[in-house]
């Protein structure tokens, strides 16, 4: 059986053009999901891992959707060479259980790694510019709701709305919304 994993970093990412890859492939079955590359602790992964049996071949876009971490994968690789697994990397080719796949694993997973130890390094350059040399610069995702919007639906909170009832009226999430109002809360109490 083939067997396709498509994989994206955040809930804001799109799977569809990994699943339409894995599909023109000849992917069975497609396990997916949202989960950061980091780790190999993804449950859709971990399931698939479990579903493979001697004979399958797992199919996948790209060797970063698989892993980053060298060690990691090729661990989880000579796992699946055990079992007589069969790995599909639709822009590198097919790896198998042979000495030169084993090979071409081991360097395309080495520059894999490289790649993200550089984005990574880059990212923190980028950071580390920006608080030098920007006086605004403020670390993390910015906020999705002006400060008007917050305090409108906390005036709402004030009047006896629920946060299910703010939500809804908004579109603020009620998680966004306790973040927000202890922020409110507190300044209020200084």
């Amino acid at each position: 059986m083939k067997y396709g994993y498509a994989r994206v970093s955040t809930i804001d990412q799109k799977l569809e053009s990994q699943i339409e890859q894995l599909k023109n492939a000849g992917a069975e079955e497609i396990f997916q999901e949202k989960f950061t590359g980091t780790t190999n602790s993804r449950p859709a992964f971990i399931n698939l891992l479990n579903t493979l049996e001697s004979g399958d071949t797992l199919i996948i876009t790209k060797l970063d959707r698989f892993a980053r971490n060298t060690r990691e994968a090729l661990a989880t690789i000579q796992e699946l060479f055990d079992k007589d697994i069969k790995i599909n990397i639709l822009n590198m080719g097919v790896i198998d259980n042979t000495a030169t796949g084993k090979l071409i694993f081991t360097i395309f997973s080495a520059f894999a790694q490289f790649e993200r130890d550089m984005i990574v390094s880059r990212t923190q350059e980028g950071k580390e510019y920006s608080r030098k040399n920007n006086p605004n610069f403020k670390e993390g995702r910015p906020n999705k709701f002006t400060e008007e919007q917050i305090q409108l639906a906390y005036e709402l909170k004030q009047q006896g709305m629920t946060h299910k009832m703010i939500e809804r009226k908004t579109g603020i999430s009620v998680s966004t919304q306790k973040r927000r109002f202890n922020k409110i809360s507190n300044k209020t109490k200084l």
